[in-house]
């Protein structure tokens, strides 16, 4: 298990020096024009692919990475760039996160190359689970699955979906037993232009606007039994261990991953906020001065600096845990969600208060920012779902009963425990040195305060 720790190594950095030239060279300077044009940008998918961005190894790898720091790191600077081509760019990585989270090693041999492509070949992947009487609201699923001979057949309604009607390939979550609630569900894999799957509508938005959402409808959409994402066996094994009120539902663990995940692409539009704001305050004079000198400017600023950097180490804790397998007590994947997509809202606003007028027309880009930072309140579970989550641990005495580094992971045992900084034995020979410094000559003295001092 990977300690956390807060210092990166040299292929993080490697990483962060690659993605922010991308998205400083390559996705700022289109990203004004696809958002105008609210047309998918594969052009810059395709830049994205030779570069290496854009392949399901690339994000088997960040997944993999056991500091949990890589995948956020890569998605605040590929979303400082511009939000809606960079969800555009990650999209298929939540479609292969649903893909390994719930299929079986064929399956995921098989599918994760149709979700990217290649260099030349692109292909995009969709991931169908939120529905227009539901929302956030996973237990209230309408779209049904049935088994029909050889195949299943699948029929409902999905909305708000990333990539839907022009993926190559969509993961589906439907509900295969309606008694069961949000355990009685699976997840399919449905191949473009099946019959049955049909695109109702292009979404027009707010922001992100440089990625494709639609509405999709499935009636009698037949696939066969194999797309049934880890197999029938395995299913059934699911639905009899809910039935017993054991398992849990099948996107749960998308969920608990993807949260860490929003909450860096939250933090990429914060930051780019944030620093434009700055630079802005900064340049722009006004009554005898830079408008930066002014508290009213200087004091909402500095909060967002504090905020943006509390919000981020929320991000890397819970990308960390979710690395390592450390339980969530305390919703902390949500509280990362929450804080980040909160603070870029605010980071967005500020920028646009700060530029005034001319933050309000499209000739700066924080009007954009502040239009795309909205979504993240929103989508992957609203802010009150986020609350809702963490609220519902406050009921549990164990998991409030003490902080949560009272139960992280680590060495507990060994001769750090007796004899490391803090420890009851270094607290003894401290109070001995002490007692001997009163008759000790100045050499000695000099001797032990180095020792002593802080770091030895």
């Amino acid at each position: 298990m990977s300690a956390f720790t807060l210092e990166l190594t040299p292929a993080h950095h490697e990483l962060v020096r690659r993605t922010h030239a991308f998205a400083q060279d390559v996705v700022r300077p289109a990203a004004a024009r696809y958002d105008a044009a609210e047309e998918c940008p594969w052009e810059i998918v395709d830049r994205a692919a030779q570069e290496g961005f854009y392949n399901a190894l690339f994000y088997a790898d960040l997944i993999a990475d056991p500091t949990g720091l890589s995948l956020p790191l890569f998605l605040e600077e590929m979303f400082w760039g511009c939000a809606g081509i960079g969800l555009t760019v990650v999209l298929p990585a939540l479609a292969l996160s649903a893909l390994n989270q719930a299929g079986t090693p064929e399956q995921v041999a098989r599918w994760a190359p149709e979700m990217f492509g290649e260099p030349g070949d692109i292909k995009l992947a969709a991931l169908a689970v939120s529905e227009p009487q539901g929302g956030s609201d996973v237990a209230n699923l309408q779209t049904r699955a049935r088994k029909d001979g050889g195949d299943w057949v699948l029929d409902g309604d999905k909305i708000w979906i990333g990539n839907g009607g022009i993926a190559d390939v969509t993961i589906v979550n439907a509900v295969v037993d309606p008694e069961l609630g949000t355990k009685g569900q699976a997840m399919f894999v449905v191949p473009k232009d099946t019959p049955g799957m049909e695109q109702v509508r292009r979404l027009r938005k707010l922001g992100h606007r440089a990625s494709h959402t639609a509405e999709l409808s499935f009636r009698e959409c037949r696939i066969p039994a194999d797309n049934l994402l880890g197999g029938e066996d395995k299913l059934e094994h699911k639905l009899d261990k809910a039935r017993r009120g054991e398992g849990k539902p099948a996107a749960l663990g998308t969920f608990e991953q993807t949260r860490p995940m929003v909450a860096a692409m939250a933090l990429g539009v914060a930051r780019a906020s944030f620093e434009y704001a700055c630079a802005y305050a900064r340049e722009r004079e006004a009554f005898g001065g830079p408008i930066l000198d002014n508290q009213g400017i200087a004091f909402p600023l500095a909060d967002l600096a504090a905020d943006i950097d509390a919000a981020r180490l929320l991000c890397w804790r819970a990308s960390w845990m979710a690395a390592n397998g450390v339980p969530f007590r305390l919703g902390e994947g949500s509280m990362s969600k929450l804080k980040a997509s909160e603070v870029a809202v605010r980071a967005a606003e500020q920028a646009v208060q700060t530029c005034g007028g001319w933050g309000y027309v499209d000739d700066l880009p924080v009007e954009k920012w502040y239009r795309d930072a909205k979504l993240y309140t929103i989508f992957e579970g609203t802010s009150e779902i986020q609350r809702l989550v963490i609220g519902r641990s406050l009921g549990d005495p164990e998991a409030t009963a003490t902080p949560l580094h009272h139960h992280l992971p680590g060495d507990h045992g060994g001769l750090s425990r007796k004899f490391g900084h803090g420890s009851l034995a270094r607290a003894r020979a401290g109070e001995t040195f002490l007692r001997l410094a009163k008759k000790a000559p100045e050499s000695v003295l000099r001797l032990g305060g180095r020792l002593a001092a802080p770091g030895a």
